[in-house]
């Protein structure tokens, strides 16, 4: 058992530096051509946030273990929007743009709905996911027909104004497509390294355990694969890049469903349990309406969302653990 655990936290310290400098570097690429924050945290940041969960997914899928990669989907998007989103707005609250309730937001709770849809009969099925990969494509269009404004035109001459550009440390990786190369290649390796070495020990320990797979994917697999999420939330935080944390909220979202789900459908079809259709799915649906009354209410969401946010979410973390008590 312990030496499950200790493979399980390798896998996780690895996974995240794989995120972080997968992240860093695609992000310092996106903001040198002065693309709108909120686009940037919907594709460049979401893509390398949930690469971790494509991953992971991928190696739970091939070794048979579809309620681990199910669950950790599902687990990953309630994190996404309970914890993550809920810590982004206790840090530095966030101003929402109307903009982003009428686009952005409603793609993801469509995607949402679309993935509770093909999962419903228990199968996410080669078909289901050419659907979803449609979708995918659609968002990315979506993204190339809105990535830039003319109000955005000044800044994007002047990449110095963004407060990345104004941290020496990105203003150089930026400028140095060497180093950008080798935090790619680096991140990566170390994302296929860490999902591996997560997956192997997760599929044992819930054996060890003698709790469900799908739990374990809920729960502990999701937290782990949504930490660089939580990373990238504190450092936006950080720099004041709100519409970009928030868009890195909807966007791994969305990019869970339509990339991470469709594309391994589209290799293997993906058998869902009865339980997670029945009461796990809800939760993630629940969780994915709710934000609109918390994001609609005033134009900035403050601290007082993010801890109902955050209670929510341990509050269903509780629901989920009862059972083993």
């Amino acid at each position: 058992m312990v030496i499950q655990f200790s493979v399980f936290l390798l896998g996780l310290v690895v996974l995240y530096f794989g995120a972080e400098w997968l992240v860093k570097a695609a992000s310092s690429i996106a903001l040198k051509f002065g693309i709108r924050p909120m686009i940037i945290g919907l594709t460049v940041v979401a893509l390398g946030t949930s690469m971790p969960e494509f991953l992971l997914n991928a190696f739970a899928l091939f070794s048979g273990a579809d309620d681990l990669a199910v669950g950790n989907i599902i687990g990953s998007n309630i994190a996404n929007i309970g914890l993550i989103l809920g810590v982004s707005v206790i840090l530095m609250p966030i101003a929402i743009d109307r903009r982003v309730l009428r686009r952005e937001y409603p793609m993801m709770v469509a995607a949402t709905l679309l993935f509770y849809a093909l999962a419903a009969d228990g199968l996410i099925s080669r078909i289901d996911g050419a659907i979803l990969s449609v979708g995918l494509i659609s968002f990315f269009l979506f993204v190339v027909f809105n990535a830039r404004e003319p109000e955005l035109a000044t800044r994007s001459k002047t990449p110095d104004a963004t407060p990345e550009y104004r941290d020496e440390s990105r203003r150089k990786l930026a400028e140095n497509r060497g180093l950008r190369a080798a935090y790619l290649i680096a991140g990566s390796i170390a994302l296929t390294i860490g999902a591996r070495l997560m997956v192997s020990s997760a599929v044992h320990i819930a054996d060890m355990l003698d709790v469900a797979p799908v739990f374990v994917g809920l729960t502990i697999v999701a937290i782990g694969t949504s930490l660089p999420e939580l990373a990238a939330a504190i450092v936006l935080a950080r720099q004041n890049e709100s519409e970009m944390s928030l868009g890195n909220v909807l966007g791994s979202n969305m990019l869970n469903i339509l990339f991470v789900v469709g594309v391994i459908s589209l290799v293997r079809p993906i058998s869902v349990s009865p339980v997670s259709v029945t009461q796990h799915f809800p939760v993630m649906i629940a969780f994915t309406l709710g934000l609109y009354p918390l994001a609609r209410y005033g134009e900035i969401m403050t601290d007082s969302a993010g801890f109902v946010l955050l209670m929510s979410y341990v509050a269903y973390l509780g629901w989920l653990v009862f059972p083993y008590i």
